[in-house]
Parts: C-alpha cells; structure tokens; sequence
C-alpha cells in the first residue's frame, strides 16, 4: 500500500472509530434523559448551558418566523423552550442522530401539535431544499463532519434565512486543561484503580473535534453561509477542577447569564462560541 492510501485509510478507520464513539453516548432513553440532568443543579455543565441559552435567544431575537430547524435536538430542550416563550413565531422540527434523543424529546413536547422530529444526522437531512427560515445547530457540529454538515445546513435553509451554529472553543484555557490534563489523568486513574478493585474514575472517548472560530467562518463562507456576528459563551478563568467546587458557591450566572458571554478582551476565556449567519442568496459552486 503507496504512503497516501496508507493515511487515507486511517483517516478512515478514524472517521469511523469516532463515528462509533459518538453514537454509543446515546443508545437508550435513560443516557438521553441523564444528558438533559446533566444541565441541572449546580454542575459547570449547568453554568454552560445557561450561557449558551442565552446568546442562542439573543441570537433569535429578530429571527425571521416560520419554519425552524433545531438540528441535534437531543432531548428537545431548546425546541420546548420555544414553544414556552414563542408559541406563536415557529413551525418547529427537530432533527438528531439518536433514536432515544428523538424520543425524550417527544415526551418532552407532547401535547405541542405543531412539531415535527426526525431521526437523522446533520450531514445528510431528509429535508427539502431551500425549506427552513432558520436553523439552529447547537452543540452538534463538534460531533459530526462540520463541513459536510455545514453544506447540509445551508442546502435546507432559504436564501436569507437565517443560521446560528455553535461550538466548543480549542483554544480556550478551559477546554486545553480539560482534554490535555484533565480527563488524561481521570484515565491513568481509573488503570490505576482497576488493578485493585472496580475503578471509581472513568472518562469515555467522546468523539469531539472543535475547531476555531476563524476556520469555522471560513467552512461556513464555503458552504455559502455568510458570517454575520461571533460572541463567546461560558467565558470563565477557571480550568477543572477548580470550577467544580467554585460553582457550588457561586451561582450569579444564573441571574446574569450576560455576564457569562463577551465578544470583547475576554472572549478568549469562553469555552465555546455562537456564530449567526445568512444563507447567501447564490450558494457555492458544486
């Protein structure tokens, strides 16, 4: 085998060992319904969640209504959201990966007539061209292939409509210690504590791949999506563990989620971004 069909067929095999890892997170309805209790109490992934709700309804403020598109909706938690406050501005459908996401979220929303879910994946939507006036993509791109699910998004969204993607920050503090320290020396200890007995630690591969906001704008351009605002989310100086206990204490996020988001100096202290787009009234050549 010549050296280029050598690393193609890594990048296979490593395409599909992540494809796997994802898809293994979700398989029943209590690992949905675990991931929707994770955002609660007093957790750093309930002080994530909050901020990035709060950006994603300052980004969809002026959404145009109509149809909208909740890609990776897991358990529905942002489609019930709209449907609480915004009853009457969207035609909703909700789309994820997992069978069991689709059905924690339509327990979720029952007794909501005007919502449609489908099992399907960003990067291959059975939905019509030009069909959305606005789509939403939270916290799934970093699990897929962002540019073919990019490609997707801007295929089923109107010329004009709107878009709002968000993802994880590689370059922020947090998520450094986090992937390179934190959850490394999670693994080495729970090797450790399997020679004597059941391990107490463990930390699953989870099959993310988060790239910076300068090469998401410019994926998202190629696939015809005009950038239009950038702001970062979870902005925190603290890197785990530190924040776990820091968080039991202090929980004015939640009263000032505002406070959580910056677009200026500190947004490189944000764990993740949002970037609001318009789909180009000419989309890319193919």
């Amino acid at each position: 085998m010549t050296p280029a069909k050598t690393a193609r067929a890594n990048r296979g095999t490593g395409r599909a060992a992540r494809d796997a890892a994802v898809a293994s997170q979700y398989l029943t309805p209590d690992d949905a319904t675990r991931y929707a209790e994770s955002y609660e109490g007093h957790r750093p992934a309930t002080r994530y969640y909050w901020s990035r709700l709060h950006v994603v309804d300052e980004a969809l403020r002026d959404a145009p209504h109509g149809r909208l598109l909740d890609v990776g909706c897991g358990p529905g938690m942002l489609i019930r959201r709209l449907l609480d406050l915004r009853p009457e501005d969207f035609r909703i459908t909700g789309c994820d990966r997992s069978a069991a996401m689709i059905d924690v979220a339509a327990a979720r929303t029952k007794g909501f007539g005007d919502v449609e879910l489908r099992v399907a994946r960003v990067e291959d939507m059975p939905f019509p061209d030009r069909h959305f006036d606005v789509v939403v993509a939270m916290g799934v791109l970093e699990y897929a292939d962002a540019n073919a699910g990019l490609r997707e998004i801007a295929r089923v969204v109107r010329p004009g409509g709107l878009v709002v993607v968000t993802m994880l920050n590689p370059l922020s503090p947090y998520r450094l210690v986090e992937w390179f320290v934190y959850w490394p020396l999670v693994r080495v200890l729970g090797r450790i504590e399997g020679l004597f007995g059941p391990p107490r630690h463990a930390a699953a591969v989870s099959g993310i791949r988060a790239v910076p906001l300068a090469r998401l704008r410019r994926t998202m351009r190629a696939a015809g999506l005009a950038p239009r605002d950038a702001v970062h989310y979870d902005v925190t100086p603290l890197v785990p563990p530190l924040d776990r206990p820091v968080r039991r204490w202090n929980q004015k996020w939640r009263d000032h989620p505002e406070r959580t988001v910056s677009r200026g100096a500190r947004r490189w202290l944000g764990t993740a971004y949002l970037v609001t787009a318009r789909r180009e009234e000419a989309g890319p050549a193919h």
